[in-house]
């Protein structure tokens, strides 16, 4: 597994000159160079005095698949690692290689954040959390008895999850693939009950009478231009919220804002998602404001 210990750490000043002990971290995924967490984590442990090195481990970079994650999860464990966090595509592939999975991830499927100690991997979805703080914070106003959501995938489940327990009425899920959504659909009936999630509405009647709508695909990313749905089917009064975060202004959020919608990025959701990530990685508890700033910073 030579290759994965070629992948590069991010190089933030505070991080290289933080004087404390050390935390070796990364994140596993495609196409993940873009990515502002390594950032986040090392400025936000060297705030702590520790030594924080976050390395990112990027299929495409590397020449590799998905069939490498086992492999890759021996490397991080045998060069110390204290955790992963993993992302695109392979949240849910993830979960038959690890030794406990928290109730919450293991309801949504999903896992995002894995813990390394004493031999075991410990995985967690600090997903979902992360985008209930982010609407908290700007959308907890706003009616949601009807929530369509583009995406079953990985991030999807944890949104799809988030959204009900924040107490969404009904959630229905669109994805191209048509199977994806409806097994997540029937996982999540199972958890909050008949008539909360509903898979593969037809889209203009379900955006016609909903609420608002999420974005929890990769389209809108620098590398997925475009949007989840036709631009037409937006219209005054929906709220519009979205996962992606690089570019923080989709052109889905371009164009629900020119129509004078509510909106929100996918900013809030990677900093809270990176917030509780930090927390089981340094057992220590982070300065979410910081962090916050520090993201609008970038």
């Amino acid at each position: 597994m030579d290759r994965a210990v070629k992948s590069q750490p991010s190089t933030s000043p505070s991080a290289r000159s933080a004087p404390g002990p050390a935390v070796l971290v990364g994140l596993v995924g495609s196409g993940i160079q873009a990515s502002r967490t390594p950032a986040m984590h090392e400025r936000e442990g060297a705030e702590h005095g520790l030594r924080y090195i976050y390395k990112l481990i990027d299929l495409d970079v590397l020449g590799l698949d998905p069939s490498a994650l086992p492999e890759l999860l021996v490397a991080a464990e045998r060069f110390g690692f204290a955790g992963l966090n993993i992302t695109h595509p392979l949240k849910q592939t993830v979960i038959p290689l690890l030794h406990e999975v928290a109730p919450d991830a293991a309801e949504l499927g999903a896992v995002n954040t894995i813990v390394l100690k004493d031999g075991r991997r410990l995985g967690y979805n600090t997903d979902w959390s992360g985008f209930a703080e982010s609407y908290r914070r700007e959308l907890a106003d706003v009616p949601r008895d009807r929530v369509v959501q583009f995406g079953a995938g990985g991030a999807g489940s944890a949104v799809a999850y988030a959204l009900l327990t924040l107490g969404a009425g009904e959630v229905a899920i669109v994805d191209t693939d048509r199977a994806r959504a409806a097994r997540l659909a029937d996982g999540l009936v199972r958890l909050f009950g008949p008539g909360r999630v509903i898979a593969n509405p037809d889209v203009r009647g379900a955006v016609d009478a909903a609420d608002g709508i999420v974005n929890a695909t990769p389209i809108g990313m620098s590398k997925y231009p475009g949007m989840p749905l036709p631009a037409g089917l937006l219209r005054p009064g929906l709220w519009v919220a979205d996962i992606v975060y690089f570019p923080l202004e989709t052109e889905l959020l371009r164009q629900a804002r020119g129509l004078g919608c509510r909106t929100l990025s996918g900013g809030g959701m990677a900093v809270f998602q990176a917030v509780g990530a930090f927390r089981l990685f340094a057992g220590i508890e982070p300065d979410a404001a910081r962090m916050l700033r520090h993201f609008a910073s970038m």
